[in-house]
């Protein structure tokens, strides 16, 4: 898989019936190395290790309902009480970050109402703090850490 803006990270892989898995720490499983799913390991590992997010605070694929519809984001952060801080939507390295992608990760806000957006191709980053109190939003240059996350919450 090719290189990323991000920090090269050690994973468990392997090759079965001639297609790659990567195992993924937060379902506890193999799962088909796409390049969508090598942007999302590569960010959960990111949120993990250099923000200090409790792995088990972590959902990958995290499903909920919007207006009776399935619905799934990529990665959602919980803090110590269940409440979720953060959503990642992550897309291939191929895949431009569009107008589109941040309008399905907000679609998925209206029901999570999180305080951070992060959308990712893996290459580029966009982060987004959300102020609910004055309908607001403002990008950030990078995400804070865990402890300033669960800040928003307060």
């Amino acid at each position: 898989m090719d290189a990323l803006n991000l920090p090269a990270y050690a994973f468990r892989t392997r090759e079965r019936d001639g297609k790659r898995d990567i195992f993924d720490p937060i379902r506890q499983k193999y799962v088909r190395l796409t390049s969508e799913e090598w942007v999302r390991q590569h960010f959960v590992q990111y949120l993990i290790q250099e923000h200090h997010v409790p792995r088990g605070l972590i959902a990958v694929e995290h499903g909920f309902k919007d207006r009776d519809m399935p619905r799934r984001a990529d990665i959602v952060a919980f803090d110590r009480q269940g409440q979720p801080l953060l959503i990642a939507e992550c897309k291939a390295p191929a895949v431009s970050v569009t107008q589109e992608t941040f309008d399905q990760v907000a679609r998925y806000n209206r029901v999570l109402r999180v305080p951070y957006l992060v959308v990712t191709n893996g290459h580029a980053h966009y982060a987004c703090r959300i102020d609910f109190d004055e309908g607001a939003y403002a990008f950030l240059d990078d995400l804070p850490g865990y402890d300033d996350l669960r800040q928003a919450r307060v």
